[in-house]
């Protein structure tokens, strides 16, 4: 019979051996992983569905909306590494127990006090950072029970809680037509409660956690080069993501005339397209190397967002924004293959700092493409220039994966 990869009832650690996915780790802490990391994502990219509804009640302007759904992102990316040294410090599942309060909290107290303004919609995006910060947490949670080889499907299947962006496009704009979008914002609460009941009694910290550091010592992998790598493409693949999650329902009803509802669901079909891939892409890169696989990812991608810029019609965007989000979600996946074989020591920072880029990629990818359509009239010049980024990661990638497949001595594809 084959062996576990951890000894999960007497927490000691047991020999790696030849095992299928689903007895080498711990499948409840998986699955509440991924459960957390979903309704999180959820209320993450809250604004964004809302954002058609809020910017008419409160007369924003074109940066304005690109600024009010991006600031989520922002606060979430510096959060992420909070987050990472928490991990490491306290453990994941406490970590995650603290952040999931704070959100459920906020969200609360916005309901209950109503938000009439601009910087209300920003001090919102700011406790809605701490949902986007879960990524930290959730993946080396269900990563640190897994064994090399199986790295790219463990954090594939946490990773693939960015399908909650799904569930905010279906159903925030169509629940606030029925009670106000403010409203929305409590009945977030519900869902948001069960999942911490089930969080709390499903997931359990793995027993190979590294020893507490001094604070200084968490920084250390940015000492080294394949740090930044990775987190520049990661800025990429997530940020291009989430960015475009939170800014597709602004962009289709602005260029198109769709109304929040029709925008919600054109949105919803995109992000689907990108999270369901996110553990196949963490699969294809265990079976052909995530370099490998990243160099399709941003070839892919940039031809589609390129292509955006100069769609026609509805029908030529959505097709495209489907592309380039399959393509990213892969991409997503595929990074995350790499960094448990770089920094397995330092997984719960190195989740954070790589999620911090592709938090600060969405944030520059959602505010460039509400600055461009106030300066040009058109969202045409954001578009170009990410997938103008996504070529120079291409580059990057060819520049260092000989370097990497020599000098990384996982055993797992590079």
């Amino acid at each position: 019979m084959a062996t576990a990869y951890w000894d999960r009832e007497a927490g000691d650690e047991a020999p790696a051996a030849a095992t299928s996915f689903w007895k080498a780790g711990h499948a409840p802490t998986l699955i509440a992983a991924f459960l957390y990391f979903d309704l999180a994502f959820m209320v993450w990219v809250l604004l964004g569905p809302l954002a058609p509804m809020i910017s008419q009640t409160l007369a924003l302007t074109p940066a304005e909306k690109g600024l009010m759904v991006a600031t989520p992102t922002l606060a979430g990316a510096l959060l992420r590494v909070v987050n990472g040294l928490l991990v490491d410090r306290i453990g994941p599942k406490l970590s995650g127990a603290i952040s999931q309060l704070i959100v459920i909290a906020g969200l609360f107290t916005a309901w209950v006090a109503g938000i009439d303004s601009f910087a209300g919609t920003l001090a919102l995006g700011v406790i809605l950072g701490f949902a986007g910060a879960s990524f930290a947490i959730a993946l080396p949670l269900a990563s640190r029970w897994y064994p090399p080889e199986h790295q790219g499907k463990a954090m594939g299947l946490a990773g693939m809680g960015n399908s909650g962006t799904v569930l905010a496009s279906l159903f925030a704009p169509m629940l606030a037509k029925m009670f106000g979008w403010n409203a929305v914002l409590g009945l977030a609460c519900i869902p948001l409660t069960i999942v911490f009941v089930a969080y709390v009694i499903m997931a359990r910290d793995a027993p190979n956690a590294p020893a507490p550091k001094k604070l200084v010592d968490y920084f250390q992998p940015l000492k080294v080069a394949d740090a930044w790598w990775l987190m520049a493409f990661y800025a990429v693949t997530f940020g291009g993501f989430v960015g475009l999650a939170a800014s597709l329902p602004i962009y289709f009803t602005d260029q198109f005339g769709l109304t929040p509802i029709i925008a919600g669901y054109c949105t919803a079909g995109c992000v689907f397209a990108g999270s369901l891939v996110r553990p196949l892409g963490g699969a294809l890169a265990d079976r052909i190397g995530g370099s490998r696989a990243l160099m399709i990812v941003y070839a892919v991608a940039a031809l589609a967002l390129a292509g955006v810029a100069f769609a026609p019609t509805l029908a030529v965007a959505l097709a495209l924004f489907v592309v380039a989000m399959l393509a990213l979600g892969t991409g997503n996946g595929s990074v995350f293959q790499l960094v448990p074989q770089r920094f397995q020591a330092e997984i719960g920072i190195m989740t954070g700092l790589v999620g911090m880029a592709g938090g600060v990629g969405g944030f520059y990818l959602a505010s460039s493409l509400g600055v461009a359509k106030q300066l040009t009239g058109s969202f045409a010049p954001g578009f170009l220039i990410f997938a103008g980024l996504a070529l120079l990661a291409l580059l990057g990638v060819l520049l260092v994966k000989t370097k990497w497949r020599a000098s990384w001595t996982t055993g797992a594809r590079i």
